[in-house]
């Protein structure tokens, strides 16, 4: 520190300094406080500097620009004040503290604090977000695999506002059960809220309540691993207050019965909506939920080696038999154009109408059919249901069936769950659509088996002539 630049600093002094022509920056340090100094640079710039001495080791602290920072003023001024500063800075230095440090460790507690209120801020919206990104990029630790597109769809869905236009028929969307939730802060998930809500929307639909009262209880679990750990109590729906709302499951056995699949058939294939008619056969004789065969691709199918791959919730894709009555269906269904009229619609159910040219709703034309047949309401759901029973009127194994509907096997028939080939399940497959055709009154002969009965014809003819 130069004593020849050593000077009172005033505001009259500040303005009239200059710098050195010949250095790159120049100094003029106060004589009234000690360490404070004026630095101006080649370019004219002033600001007010601080230098030390910590531990043996010299420092120099930036305070601020002239233009910023006032020289002096009152002790109890809020204004910014250098050589309040500077005595603050040395007092620090005093005590053998370096500045520096101390600054980086206010930043950083100013930093923690913001993060805090930020953090405690945050709303079941913000991490309910970030769950189902969580969802989309990282590997279930059940299968090993990807999630599937349908499973965060179906979270995307519960937590939807709704309002918007419906893409088929009249109205708006309808929220999903966690909408109301979405706002609420993760520290306000206590469990007078959650009995309110699960009651709510228990009395409006119990199944659906129920099923995204499941998914929330895993979103609590994996809050304890994410950012926001400990804002919300993971047991919460644990709680009897909860638990007492959430609707009893009722068991469903909607199925068509064995004297009901005539009936059935001729009334699903006098439908005019060849697609949707062919889409039901279908989904009775797989056992396919009724959104994996939706969403059925033409590059699914290989027509040549008879198989399909179904995209399903469990496992991420399952390989099936193509029977030979269900390929029969899929092929006499045209290749369509999406709505560009250009590109070629990839999925077996196409629809012109639908935004991603697949069929939507089935339901309704399945209902008419119902109506006409004369037969009691049966969901969908419970076509999938009538596979699992039918096949056992000609005993197909249970594990060839769950195999085939992609059920998870349970613990008490793990015994008879293994992988088999899909030449074993073929075997057993057409055995169950050749049974329910018979039932139903269809003559289906297979190409297999013409070719089988026309070599028979000729040896017969032969041995006559003979």
């Amino acid at each position: 520190m130069s004593n020849s630049n050593r000077i009172k600093l005033t505001t009259s002094v500040i303005d009239k300094a200059k710098a050195d022509a010949n250095k790159v920056q120049t100094f003029y340090w106060d004589s009234e406080v000690p360490g404070l100094g004026l630095r101006i640079t080649a370019t004219g710039d002033k600001a007010f500097i601080f230098q030390s001495r910590v531990h043996g080791k010299s420092l120099r602290i930036t305070i601020g620009s002239v233009k910023v920072w006032r020289l002096d003023g009152p002790a109890d001024s809020s204004e910014n004040n250098a050589r309040k500063e500077a005595r603050r800075l040395q007092a620090l230095c005093d005590t053998g503290i370096d500045p520096r440090e101390a600054k980086e460790e206010r930043r950083k507690a100013a930093e923690e604090k913001f993060m805090q209120a930020e953090r405690e801020t945050t709303t079941l919206q913000v991490a309910w977000s970030a769950y189902i990104q969580h969802l989309k990029t990282t590997r279930s630790p059940k299968t090993g695999k990807l999630r599937s597109p349908r499973y965060i769809t179906d979270h995307f869905n519960l937590s939807t506002p709704g309002g918007k236009s419906k893409t088929r028929g009249k109205g708006k969307t309808v929220a999903g059960p966690l909408a109301s939730l979405m706002p609420l802060r993760l520290k306000e998930l206590n469990a007078a809220k959650l009995a309110e809500w699960l009651q709510h929307e228990s009395n409006e639909r119990p199944s659906v309540a129920a099923h995204a009262y499941r998914l929330l209880r895993a979103f609590l679990s994996w809050l304890e691993q994410s950012p926001w750990s400990g804002l919300a109590d993971k047991n919460v729906c644990l709680s009897h207050e909860v638990k007492e709302h959430l609707a009893r499951a009722e068991t469903k056995d909607d199925c068509l019965q064995r004297e009901q699949l005539a009936n059935w058939f001729a009334a699903v294939q006098q439908l005019s909506n060849r697609t949707i008619s062919n889409y039901l056969q279908i989904l009775l004789l797989t056992g396919a939920r009724r959104e994996e065969l939706a969403n059925l691709k033409w590059n699914d199918i290989d027509f040549k080696w008879h198989s399909m791959t179904i995209r399903d919730k469990i496992e991420g894709e399952r390989v099936i038999p193509l029977t030979p009555y269900v390929s029969m269906l899929a092929h006499s269904l045209p290749r369509q154009k999406l709505n560009d009229g250009i590109t070629d619609n990839p999925y077996v159910f196409a629809s012109a109408r639908s935004t991603d040219g697949r069929i939507k709703e089935p339901r309704l034309a399945h209902n008419r059919a119902l109506e006409n047949a004369g037969l009691p309401h049966i969901s969908l759901h419970g076509l999938r249901r009538s596979f699992g029973t039918l096949s056992e009127w000609i005993e197909v194994p249970v594990g060839i069936v769950a195999q085939i509907m992609g059920h998870k096997p349970s613990a008490l028939a793990e015994k008879h769950y293994r992988r088999r080939p899909i030449d074993l399940l073929r075997k057993w497959h057409t055995k169950i659509e050749e049974w329910v055709l018979e039932q139903a009154g269809i003559l289906f002969v297979t190409p297999e088996k013409e070719k089988t009965h026309i070599r028979l014809v000729e040896n017969s003819q032969a041995r006559i002539e003979k």
